[in-house]
Formats: structure tokens, C-alpha cells, sequence
């Protein structure tokens, strides 16, 4: 699963350039000291919530990477719609192909 900017700092893409702030500011408070009470390093989500911040507090940053996110969840969407699309038709073809038992068996009643 990819995360986002939005995900590392629990945000919905549409939140207000305060409540970046605020967010911000509340994660690098909870994992202030790098480590967790077991000892797990935290450095490199510390880095990513840097590097969302970073991102999401400059405007112009801010709509190049939501044009970004907007380009790959359509390319997404368009690749999820065209496997359905191909499992659609594969059934499709599956139903329309009668066995010859059964072809055979028709003929006889028919006849």
C-alpha cells in the first residue's frame, strides 16, 4: 500500500493549512524522542512527517502533488476498470459457449 503526505499526518486531502500545522506539530510532539517505549526506531516516519509538512505547507508544492495524486488514482481507476471490464467479457464468453451435449440434446428435442 503507498501512503501519502495526507496519511502521514492523519489528514483528509482537503484540510485547512492550519490544521497542517496543527498536525504537524502534534505528531512531532508524540514521537518527539525517535523511539517507542520498545525501543522501535521512529526516525524514518519522523523523516516522512518532515517531508509531508514540508509539501503540504507550500501552497504551490501543495497543488503540484495533488495534481499528482489526482493523475495516479485516475490511471488506477482506468487499470481497475479495464481488469473488470476484462473478467466481464471472459464470463460473458464462458456463458455463451454451449456444450455440444447439450447442443446435441437440443437438436433431439427439437426434431
Amino acid at each position: 500500500m503507498n501512503y501519502t503526505h495526507y496519511d502521514y499526518l492523519e489528514l483528509a486531502p482537503c484540510a485547512t493549512p492550519q490544521r497542517i500545522e496543527a498536525a504537524y506539530a502534534a505528531l512531532l510532539e508524540r514521537f518527539q524522542y525517535g523511539m517507542t517505549d520498545a525501543g522501535q526506531d521512529l526516525s524514518g516516519l519522523v523523516r516522512m512527517i518532515h517531508a509531508a509538512y514540508s509539501v503540504l505547507s507550500d501552497p504551490e508544492q501543495r497543488r503540484a502533488y495533488d495534481t499528482q495524486l489526482s493523475g495516479e488514482a485516475a490511471a488506477a481507476d482506468a487499470e481497475l476498470q479495464s481488469q473488470l471490464d476484462a473478467k466481464s467479457l471472459e464470463g460473458f464468453t464462458r456463458v455463451q459457449q454451449v456444450p455440444e451435449s447439450l447442443t446435441a440434446t437440443l437438436s433431439e428435442l427439437a426434431a
